[in-house]
């Protein structure tokens, strides 16, 4: 296994809808960026929240299928796959450090890989030539939690892994393509968790539905903040934290990024 000598880095990154696959806007470009800077990656694991079950389940399918797990888009969006490989024995190493740690864990055998995980790596790992892999999000996973996952999956960074937590940083589909009068809130919100992440405030993070400005409004549900957890829980103290610009999309979900161990900030 060609494993870097450093370890790999986490990464948070938001995935708004699908159609970022299509429209890379300001965070496509520099997801592109950061992959080219990466070197020897033995795989990706991504923690995505379209991928939800009781306890923890990992995909250990050795070609994981493209999922298209969503509807009301064009049709171009249909016929894009991500033929990545898995990587089984990755899989099972990343399901007993979670079982060690005191998940319910489980093996899938034939999980493909969800838009959560395929549209942003179209970005960040264009040729689909490094194996992938997905880890489940709890149904009642909470902050606490989320972050403890990335905790127990930080030691795979040393095996060349890279964990991505792919979610989004504002996620209200109430207000996805319509006019609202306020939408600099999303904004607000945004530049929050953005001070939050780099000042290393991982309790303010923690516990960002009461300190967050707007925060049940940017997140009337959790599971596309969770995965920042994920991210956050995967670094290490000494990681420099990277804030990805990504503007925002559709007015109110905002694509910022973050990378936790990054080789080097990406530029615009």
């Amino acid at each position: 296994m060609n494993t870097p000598s450093n370890p790999a880095p986490a990464l948070f990154v938001s995935h708004g809808s699908p159609m970022f696959a299509l429209e890379p806007g300001l965070l496509g470009p520099q997801l592109a960026k950061i992959g080219q800077a990466l070197a020897g990656l033995s795989a990706i694991l991504v923690v995505s929240p379209h991928w939800q079950t009781g306890g923890v389940e990992v995909g250990t399918n050795p070609a994981p299928p493209t999922l298209h797990d969503f509807g009301g888009f064009p049709a171009a969006l249909f016929d894009l796959q991500y033929p990545a490989p898995g990587h089984p024995g990755l899989g099972q190493e990343a399901a007993s450090l979670l079982s060690t740690a005191g998940f319910q864990v489980s093996l899938h055998a034939t999980r493909g890989l969800d838009h959560g995980a395929w549209v942003p790596l179209r970005h960040l790992a264009p040729d689909a030539d490094i194996p992938v892999f997905q880890v489940s999000l709890p149904h009642d996973a909470t902050t606490a939690g989320a972050l403890r996952m990335g905790e127990a999956l930080a030691p795979l960074r040393k095996r060349g892994v890279l964990v991505v937590g792919s979610g989004s940083l504002t996620h209200n589909l109430h207000e996805f393509r319509r006019d609202v009068r306020d939408p600099e809130y999303a904004q607000a919100f945004a530049d929050w968790v953005a001070d939050a992440v780099l000042a290393r405030d991982v309790e303010a993070l923690l516990d960002y539905r009461q300190r967050a400005p707007h925060a049940g409004r940017a997140h009337p549900t959790e599971e596309h903040y969770l995965p920042l957890l994920v991210a956050v829980g995967a670094a290490s103290d000494t990681d420099p934290r990277t804030r990805v610009v990504g503007g925002m999309t559709d007015r109110v979900l905002s694509m910022d990024s973050f990378g936790f161990g990054l080789p080097e900030p990406p530029t615009g």
